[in-house]
């Protein structure tokens, strides 16, 4: 066996190939899940009025199924409808999730979709983020997105980030808002350590009419949505993780309290 082969093949790009039983992700014991709906596993349903109804039922959701296939704990520091703004004002203090009890390993962040396509709240620019004070942070979704990462990077020094990116849509009018916070993500990874984008919109499905027909369920994914959402998600974070050794050398000590050499 030739593992250079096996572990770097020729040219190899992102989701190339799908993860099969355990993969590098389970390089950490500890993963929280920062998002909406959708990250939150959210069924959506209709009443006989027509009246749409939500449910988060986490168990469903991408993070828990890449959980169990893995072993590892996932937090869903999430729900539906969540916006950055609210998840740094008031939403993760309500829950505890700033608590260093939960401290994680890896953080993967996926907001923005009921900021910037819902709320229309101004996505700024990376000149609205201090790391070194997050208060001083400007009221925009660049801003409130950055003070999640700084909240979080206070109680995980060595934690790692991953960023994901909005799909790639047949959405006309969502393109330019799209390209403007997915080159905001990769901004992001130039100012915070520790911190890679998981770029769905480059290297995944097209999310289009036929996608919708067999993986939604009404505005929100079915079960089966979920777990191909976890396989790319997986396979993403598989691919960092073999394509970055060095990244992940010591991983395991992240949170332990076990002091370790910096390389």
């Amino acid at each position: 066996m030739d593992w250079n082969n096996y572990l770097y093949p020729e040219n190899e790009k992102p989701l190339d190939r799908l993860a099969c039983g355990y993969s590098r992700t389970s390089v950490f014991r500890k993963i929280a899940f920062v998002g909406d709906s959708l990250s939150s596993g959210e069924f959506e349903t209709r009443d006989a009025a027509g009246k749409a109804h939500y449910h988060d039922l986490y168990e469903y959701s991408w993070g828990q199924y890449i959980a169990r296939r893995n072993g590892l704990t996932a937090y869903n520091f999430s729900k539906g409808g969540m916006t950055a703004k609210q998840y740094i004002e008031t939403f993760a203090e309500s829950r505890g999730f700033w608590s260093q009890d939960l401290a994680a390993q890896g953080y993967v962040i996926a907001l923005g979709v009921n900021d910037v396509y819902n709320k229309h709240m101004p996505i700024g620019s990376i000149d609205d983020v201090d790391v070194n004070d997050w208060r001083n942070n400007a009221d925009t979704f660049a801003g409130y997105y950055g003070a999640i990462i700084s909240r979080y990077k206070e109680i995980s020094p060595e934690a790692k980030f991953f960023f994901v990116t909005f799909p790639r849509s047949d959405r006309a009018d969502r393109e330019e808002a799209t390209r403007e916070v997915i080159a905001l993500l990769y901004k992001f990874t130039e100012i915070f350590d520790n911190s890679y984008v998981i770029d769905l919109c480059k290297y995944g499905p097209i999310y289009d009419t036929k996608f919708r027909e067999r993986f939604y369920l009404h505005g929100h994914m079915t079960p089966d949505g979920y777990i191909l959402t976890a396989e790319l998600i997986d396979s993403y974070i598989d691919y960092i993780v073999r394509h970055n050794p060095r990244d992940f050398k010591q991983v395991g000590f992240i949170n332990s309290g076990i002091e370790h050499d910096k390389i």
